[in-house]
């Protein structure tokens, strides 16, 4: 009887734990909280399509833009904790936006579980062709014979293409009008189309326009060059000694969300990041791919989160 019993209890945890490892079973929506065409939503549908693959389940992915990422992020803090509804976060929406806006709808200390980082992002410097400079500092002489004249673009008022840009005109003493969108798409396609002079954009997002001429690179934000633009100096090289403001992306899931699934995703993101063809098309692109375990994408998103926090204390940042 004893025996019958044990290999009852057995079977009973081996059924158990293979329904916590079987997700998933369904598609998975994962949401970009920014609209098509941005560095983020380049990135999320470049890891979509892997693990799509690897689960033999749709990754669906759901463009929710608007107010700087919130509106996506809210729908994800809200949605039910089951691994079926995950995010694809950058450091506006969770090191930037906590500290930029007084309110947020949700909280953004407890709303999410970090699940894995997918990428650094490194910024360019771009202007458009018509723009007369050639490099940063002849841009800088250019801005400083024309305070508000010229504008910038950006994916929208906190990221970290604004943040860059303010970091940038406090360095340099320029005054260029803030012209913010709903998104990365939306913001290179006016700088394409000459309504704006300047964005910085990751790398990412921009490199396929760079590399056509249809956008010039002057610079750019990392600390070092960027293999994808490696003619591209980097600002810190001379202009702008110790200047460093980059991008990432990273995966989220619901507070709540069972730690088994987040490990689950965290490690199969790992094996599509480790895999040559995403790794070399990320990199291509102008990404630097980098997967982390959970705990290590929660200690980089607070590390930052002070970092930015400082900075828009210090240099009196705010989204007017």
């Amino acid at each position: 009887m004893l025996a019958r019993w044990g290999a009852l209890s057995l079977l009973l945890l081996t059924l158990g734990a293979s329904a916590q490892t079987a997700y998933p079973t369904r598609p998975v929506t994962l949401v970009v909280p920014f609209p098509p065409g941005g560095g983020t939503d380049t990135g999320a549908r470049i890891v979509a399509q892997k693990l799509g693959q690897k689960w033999g389940q749709q990754v669906v992915v759901e463009n929710k833009g608007g107010a700087a990422g919130q509106i996506g992020a809210d729908l994800v803090a809200k949605a039910k904790p089951d691994g079926y509804t995950i995010l694809m976060g950058n450091i506006g929406t969770q090191a930037i936006n906590p500290s930029l806006y007084a309110k947020l709808p949700y909280d953004a200390d407890k709303a999410f579980m970090p699940i894995s980082l997918v990428a650094e992002l490194p910024l360019a410097m771009m202007v458009n062709p018509n723009i007369a400079a050639k490099t940063p500092q002849e841009f800088i002489a250019l801005a400083k014979s024309r305070p508000g004249k010229m504008s910038y673009s950006s994916s929208g008022a906190g990221g970290a293409p604004h943040l860059a840009a303010e970091m940038f005109k406090e360095a340099t003493g320029t005054y260029i009008v803030h012209v913010p969108y709903r998104g990365g798409g939306p913001a290179v396609s006016d700088l394409l189309a000459g309504h704006v002079d300047l964005s910085f954009m990751t790398v990412l997002e921009a490199s396929g326009h760079i590399k056509a001429g249809k956008l010039r690179a002057l610079a750019v934000t990392s600390d070092k060059r960027v293999s994808a633009l490696p003619d591209v100096p980097a600002l810190a090289e001379g202009t702008l000694p110790g200047f460093n403001s980059i991008s990432w992306i990273g995966l989220l899931a619901p507070a709540g969300t069972p730690k088994d699934i987040v490990d689950k995703i965290a490690a199969d993101l790992r094996d599509v990041i480790a895999a040559d063809d995403v790794k070399n098309r990320l990199t291509e692109l102008g990404g630097v791919p980098r997967s982390t375990t959970p705990a290590q994408f929660a200690q980089l998103i607070d590390t930052d989160r002070k970092r930015y926090a400082q900075v828009i204390r210090e240099r009196k940042i705010t989204l007017d």
